[in-house]
């Protein structure tokens, strides 16, 4: 069986909130963080519009000279990495066993910025003006470095990649390494800040992003319209805790995960497999490894990117894996409002899914008008409802194939 794995911290920077309670409260509301980007010029760029993150202030939470030597994408991961151990009460545990405490923030990119901006030293003043700092802000294993740094982590210590499926899979082998019981507790989740102009003309140019150039008509999963993703930004953090562990020290748990599927399509580089075979199979090993075969109140937080291949195979996927359960279930892709996080898409969306579970609301798929004959199972559209479920599932799919789901159930003392 192993041991039960509980949350009892969460942290969140996004672009409908640097917080997780303004972030949960504009995911409920349906707000759009979408919008055209302001970082740098897009005039002469095909797409003009990314899900920024705003009033981002890392100094509130990190030194100042510091953050100098920090990726934006490491920036983020050590905020929502502070946000979620304050959150557990474990930051001014001194009794913690650093060798016990593990980190898993992955990153499906790294730090691009400081890639493109050192490129271009290189390229305009050449190589003696290329930073010193410039290969341990950019790979992307150093916001799980930093962060282990910050809290005297010693215990497993892992930056999963596996592009968009990057955080789920974080939190996913986080949660097997503590049921099996190497470890305590685990910091995990996914960071990237990827809106730069390489990046973007990059995926524009592999024809995975929305062309359409409108914030609320982008970024609508599920939708006929739908013809690509939207690029987004941020971090998500979650404390993964052994279940005596954490009522042993007194802590609020807000949920239990209890199921994990990792699987593979082995099929191409950018498409999902038209049958779903890696997917529905995740969905299914997780569901297995919670237990839950027969439950049918459940939550599906998608991974839903608004890309016509994506959402047509993952209501495939969800109908294989659920069968009849299928068209019971409560699915909406929160990408409506966030964009695509890239590599902090998963743990973002397992933030969704352990406060819809926790608090019996659904959150919505923004911006959906017209209906698509091959997305026909039950999404939750443009209005958030209250409806308690037992059980939540948040899935990533990612480039490369790689499929993971996540199965979060109520706390059941």
């Amino acid at each position: 069986m192993g041991k039960r794995v509980v949350i009892t911290g969460l942290g969140v920077v996004s672009p409908v909130g640097n917080d997780v309670e303004t972030f949960w409260n504009n995911i409920k509301e349906g707000k759009c963080g979408i919008d055209f980007i302001t970082r740098f010029d897009v005039s002469e760029a095909k797409v003009k519009i990314a899900a920024e993150i705003k009033d981002f202030d890392p100094t509130q939470y990190i030194d100042k000279k510091e953050c100098k030597r920090l990726d934006l994408y490491s920036q983020y991961a050590m905020v929502a990495a502070i946000q979620a151990m304050r959150d557990s009460g474990l930051e001014e545990d001194g009794k913690m066993d650093k060798d016990r405490l593990g980190v898993y923030v992955g990153s499906g990119i790294g730090g691009m910025n400081t890639f493109y901006a050192e490129t271009e030293k290189m390229i305009t003043m050449g190589p003696k003006r290329v930073s010193s700092l410039f290969i341990p802000m950019m790979i992307a294993n150093m916001a799980t470095g930093n962060v282990a740094i910050k809290y005297g982590a010693k215990g497993p210590t892992l930056p999963v990649v596996t592009a968009c499926a990057t955080s789920t899979h974080a939190i996913g082998e986080a949660f097997r390494n503590i049921k099996h019981g190497y470890s305590d507790v685990i910091i995990a989740g996914g960071s990237e800040a990827s809106i730069c102009p390489l990046a973007m003309a990059g995926f524009t140019n592999c024809m995975a992003l929305s062309t359409v150039n409108d914030p609320l008509n982008s970024s609508i999963p599920f939708d006929k319209r739908r013809d690509g993703f939207v690029m987004g930004e941020g971090a998500a953090v979650l404390i993964l805790e052994e279940y005596e562990h954490a009522v042993n020290r007194g802590a609020k748990i807000y949920a239990e995960i209890a199921g994990y599927g990792n699987t593979c399509d082995a099929y191409h580089i950018t498409a999902p497999h038209p049958e779903a075979d890696g997917s529905s199979r995740a969905i299914e090993l997780s569901v297995q490894e919670a237990g839950r075969e027969d439950e049918s109140s459940i939550y599906i937080n998608a991974h839903g990117t608004s890309t016509p291949l994506n959402d047509k195979a993952e209501t495939l996927a969800i109908k294989k894996a659920l069968k009849e359960k299928a068209e019971k279930a409560l699915i909406s892709s929160t990408k409506s409002m966030t964009g695509h996080m890239l590599g902090a898409a998963g743990a973002v969306e397992a933030i969704v899914s352990v406060l819809s579970l926790k608090e019996g609301i659904i959150p919505p798929t923004i911006g959906y008008k017209e209906k698509d004959e091959d997305c026909d199972l039950n999404y939750v559209v443009n209005e958030a409802v209250g409806k308690p479920v037992n059980m939540a599932l948040s899935i990533s799919l990612g480039f490369g194939g790689h499929n993971g789901c996540l199965a979060f159930v109520k706390h059941d003392k």
